[in-house]
């Protein structure tokens, strides 16, 4: 949503006088759909063009290794943004997260409190901007403002069918330090992205990824979601060189909107007094592993950018350990020395971008009930399941060697010197699995 940046300074010029006042700092939460760590200049991509990215991760400090809690849909975005905005496992936060419910859930329980409605009530003015995606009552509870606001998943984005806010009482007008949330549609499809940048990728120079393949070889339990419907079976190379461009075009555009954001806060002065978060719901395939969308646990889909900036925050720092998406709201309440709500299952990671401490040992990731993932720092292990529900899905282990095969294209787990790791991996899953709720807690993840 383009638009958004331009929205951005009403709610900006309110506080620009007061925030040098304060002791704590202003919020500027972006967040993006569909864009992948990987799809960043400064994550070692050197095609796709992000000089506002990569100036924000010089200034401040970007998380190598944060991948999302999961879904239970086709739609992971909105269990993805509930993850960010409650620090909770969805199987905790959101209402309908069953095997048996397979509606598009996007409710987040009424006692569960959010990042930015802890915020507001720390005092903080917190305005929102964009895509919620999550459900009305949460949104209400947690903004006292808000412009071109869209409730639902997706659309065209010169054409998002956005809604005025609409207040349900009167706001003090005090001196207070703000939270601005903003919410792109991009880089999700259509991509069309304007002029200049939809011609600035040309397909035949795109390189394929290494791990391209032209259909997936079994099936994931997904295979026939509308995400994988987007491109033919089997893949065509010039088709995934096209899609990948457009994919790069709307990260390039997006870039530049942030662009417009950050010299918006300087303008108003208070650029040094704010912290600028950026971040996303998941990643996306384009034609990675013959896969199109982001219902699966390869990293291109559920590792994500963290990037963050401002008081408190190292400059230059590149933080390695692993972590989920529920441990950026306990990362930006730190900052805000804002208390972190007693439910919250996340840790903050500010220990780990000062230099201390270990960061989580092993990271998981859930879909659906068809695709369970472990990841250490160097072995990942993806079980799949056949569903019960829809009858889709091969029951069998991934095994991948991340520091040899970082772009997961030779599974290892036939290799009997690697049993150790599977068998380690299972446990910590199984763990994870109890831990947070999982509805299928309690099922082998080791085949018999």
């Amino acid at each position: 949503m383009s638009n958004s940046s331009e929205m951005s300074q009403a709610s900006l010029s309110d506080s620009a006088s007061q925030t040098s006042a304060h002791k704590r700092p202003n919020v500027v939460f972006i967040i993006s759909d569909d864009h992948r760590y990987e799809a960043i200049g400064s994550n070692g991509n050197p095609i796709v063009h992000t000089p506002v990215l990569d100036a924000l991760a010089g200034e401040g400090a970007s998380s190598c290794g944060t991948h999302i809690f999961g879904g239970l849909t086709g739609a992971v975005c909105a269990p993805s943004r509930a993850c960010v905005n409650t620090g909770q496992s969805i199987f905790k936060s959101m209402i309908g997260s069953d095997v048996s419910v397979w509606e598009h859930s996007v409710v987040i329980r009424s006692d569960v409190r959010l990042m930015p409605q802890t915020l507001k009530e720390e005092g903080y003015r917190t305005h929102a901007i964009g895509k919620w995606h999550n459900d009305k009552a949460s949104f209400a509870r947690s903004f006292e403002g808000g412009d071109k606001l869209f409730f639902y998943g997706m659309s065209d984005h010169d054409r998002v069918p956005v809604q005025d806010f609409d207040p349900d009482g009167v706001y003090p007008k005090e001196e207070r330090p703000f939270c601005l949330y903003m919410a792109y549609t991009a880089p999700h499809d259509p991509r069309t992205a304007p002029e200049p940048y939809a011609a600035m990728y040309d397909p035949e120079a795109i390189p394929l990824p290494v791990n391209f393949l032209t259909a997936h070889p079994f099936d994931n339990g997904e295979m026939d979601v509308r995400d994988e419907r987007l491109a033919h079976i089997p893949r065509d190379e010039a088709e995934i060189r096209r899609h990948i461009a457009d994919y790069y075009a709307m990260i390039t555009h997006l870039d530049a909107q942030i662009g417009r954001v950050v010299e918006a806060l300087k303008d108003q002065g208070v650029y040094e007094d704010t912290i600028i978060v950026y971040t996303a719901d998941h990643g996306l395939s384009v034609g990675q592993h013959g896969l199109m969308g982001k219902q699966n646990m390869y990293d291109h889909s559920v590792r994500i950018p963290f990037i963050m900036r401002g008081p408190g925050v190292p400059t230059g720092k590149r933080v390695r350990s692993l972590s989920s998406n529920i441990d950026i709201f306990p990362t930006v309440a730190e900052l805000c020395s804002v208390p972190v709500p007693a439910e919250v299952d996340g840790v903050s990671l500010m220990p780990l971008i000062r230099g201390a401490g270990a960061g989580r040992g092993v990271v998981c990731t859930v879909y659906r009930d068809v695709q369970r993932m472990a990841k250490d720092e160097r072995w990942k292990l993806i079980r799949h399941y056949r569903s019960p529900v829809t009858n889709t899905g091969t029951d069998c282990i991934q095994l991948f060697d991340l520091d040899e095969d970082p772009w997961e294209t030779n599974d290892v787990s036939n290799v009997p010197e690697n049993e150790p790791h599977i068998r380690r991996l299972a446990r910590e899953l199984e763990d994870w699995m109890a831990e947070s709720g999982d509805f299928m807690q309690g099922t082998p993840v080791l085949m018999k």
